[in-house]
């Protein structure tokens, strides 16, 4: 069986060199590098995952924890965090909470015994148990997209409360005034951050909001869809429509159509994270979108940075920029 001090050999290298190949850790020259992989191929030395991780106390491992992988958004975060984790040399495995707590719970239990290096978390709500349990255990976390309020943790997100706010100005600066926002759920920090920016660009402008418009549910396309059918049942409907996120935005524009409304002619609805031009035909909402592919780079490179004792700072919050995109679902509102 070849061993490490085989390709060494082959090489013409130390044992130390290839085991800094082999781990990605550590510097070796390109042209020492080139050598030691042209040396494992050539001899067909294939590492033991099993003895490294023993070795090195660790698995090269890292959990990502969403809470709804069918989401554009989430997808996009994961693909960035499984090239950006495949560079270093680390696998990913992904976990799906359906924004649930105790799914989070459950598998945070198993990814424990499974040993995981580091975990990449979106929080199902703003409970603090899940990354108290991960510190005490010394796996390093990074959370992404939301924030746990009172809690020292890495995090990767951009700014809910100055996005929301945005759409609402934009919208009060069109002429609207009966202007709804449609949120998630209410233990979430980016459904919470989302309807105080809305309820501070009504405060700047001096305007008083209905708290009739202000409705939370759930980040899906069903919850969007339903909350939307009730508002438009008010004695006084809304004008516009601020969805909180792009799945929100979805129901919501299926029941504008089922009532008979054309937006932007009729209503107009904005929303919080664009949909991929790749699964739209013709994009034509007026959005505030966040950099998933960057906000998933960032995460992952920050948790591998605590990983190999480069950053030992204090837990820091990147907050990423916006971009507002002001398409054809926004108008003035009906005279």
């Amino acid at each position: 069986m070849t061993t490490i001090g085989d390709v060494a050999k082959h090489a013409g290298v130390s044992a130390m060199t290839v085991s800094r190949v082999l781990n990605n850790y550590g510097y070796v020259k390109e042209e020492t590098r080139e050598r030691v992989d042209k040396a494992i191929a050539e001899l067909g030395f294939v590492p033991n995952a099993l003895a490294r991780s023993l070795r090195f106390k660790r698995t090269n491992t890292l959990a990502l924890i969403l809470t709804d992988i069918t989401n554009p958004f989430f997808t996009t975060i994961a693909r960035s965090v499984e090239d950006a984790a495949s560079e270093k040399g680390f696998n990913v495995m992904f976990c799906n909470t359906d924004e649930s707590q105790a799914k989070e719970t459950e598998y945070l239990n198993v990814l424990l015994q499974k040993q995981v290096d580091g975990v990449l978390l979106v929080p199902a709500t703003s409970n603090t148990e899940s990354i108290s349990l991960l510190q005490e255990r010394s796996v390093p976390v990074v959370v992404i997209d939301r924030r746990i309020p009172d809690m020292q943790v890495d995090t990767v997100r951009c700014d809910s409360e100055l996005g929301a706010y945005q759409l609402t100005k934009y919208l009060l600066d069109l002429g609207h005034r009966q202007i709804a926002i449609l949120g998630g759920t209410e233990t979430v920090s980016t459904s919470v951050d989302r309807i105080t920016g809305y309820q501070r660009a009504f405060a700047e402008a001096n305007l008083e909001y209905s708290q009739d418009m202000v409705r939370y549910g759930q980040f899906t396309s069903q919850s969007g869809y339903d909350v939307t059918q009730e508002l438009l049942n008010l004695e006084r409907p809304p004008t516009a429509f601020v969805a909180t996120n792009n799945f929100i935005a979805i129901g919501a524009y299926r029941a504008l159509q089922e009532a008979g409304l054309q937006v932007p002619h009729d209503v107009s609805l904005v929303a919080f994270d664009d949909i991929p031009a790749a699964l739209v035909f013709n994009p034509f909402l007026t959005v505030v979108g966040q950099p998933a592919h960057e906000i998933g780079r960032q995460a992952t490179n920050l948790l591998l940075s605590r990983l190999n004792g480069g950053n030992t700072n204090p837990p820091q919050e990147i907050i990423l920029p916006l971009t507002m995109t002001i398409r054809q679902s926004s108008g003035p509102p009906k005279p």
